[in-house]
């Protein structure tokens, strides 16, 4: 019976998640399983992967066969290395202690590769955040200038609106003021010639 490790889907539609197992070639992808060895999560900044390793490892040895997607994943936990490794202390090409060393120095550098990859994933995040922050800020300033210039203008206009009504209201007194004189002036007028008249009449009397 061929045997694979592959991949099971589960999880809601768009947030995938998938179980690693360990089934017959045969059976379809989400059918039937023989065991389950991990989990798989795409949907995390740094996929997050949790497996079985020794429970792996020795599927592995028994000859079952990743799928393109598990074999990378096997790569990434050092899986298929290790598997290199002892088929060369089984072929007598190494002891067992060398290819321990040998795992264990390769694990602590793929340990500072994932770390440094999540620190630049982390700073990355930050510097966009920082940048959208930043963005936004110049976005509120100058709509804060726009609404003051608006607001500048609006006062202008109302001032501007204001000032011809102040000077037509003094223009308005004096025209008052000015029309009470005149009607004196008319009324003295018809008494100045009143006057002439009687004194033309004494004259003729005389």
């Amino acid at each position: 019976m061929a045997v694979k490790i592959r991949l099971a889907r589960r999880g809601r539609k768009k947030m995938a998640m998938y179980d690693v197992v360990v089934a017959d070639a045969r059976a379809p992808r989400d059918g039937r399983f023989i065991e389950k060895i991990g989990t798989y999560n795409p949907n995390t900044p740094v996929a997050a992967i949790e497996l079985d390793n020794d429970k792996a490892f020795q599927w592995l040895m028994n000859g079952a066969q990743p799928t393109d997607t598990v074999r990378a994943m096997l790569s990434y936990r050092g899986l298929l290395y290790k598997k290199h490794l002892q088929i060369g202390v089984i072929k007598g090409a190494m002891s067992q202690e060398d290819a321990d060393k040998k795992l264990e120095a390769w694990m602590k550098d793929k340990e500072a590769t994932i770390k440094g990859k999540e620190k630049s994933l982390a700073d990355k995040a930050a510097a966009d955040k920082k940048a959208r922050l930043e963005a936004e800020s110049k976005v509120n300033e100058a709509r804060a200038e726009a609404i003051k210039k608006r607001q500048e203008e609006a006062e202008a206009a109302a001032k501007a609106a204001e000032a011809p009504a102040e000077e037509e209201a003094p223009a308005e007194e004096e025209a008052k003021e000015e029309a009470p004189a005149e009607e004196a002036s008319t009324e003295e007028a018809p008494k100045a010639e009143a006057s002439e008249e009687k004194s033309e009449e004494e004259k003729k009397e005389d």
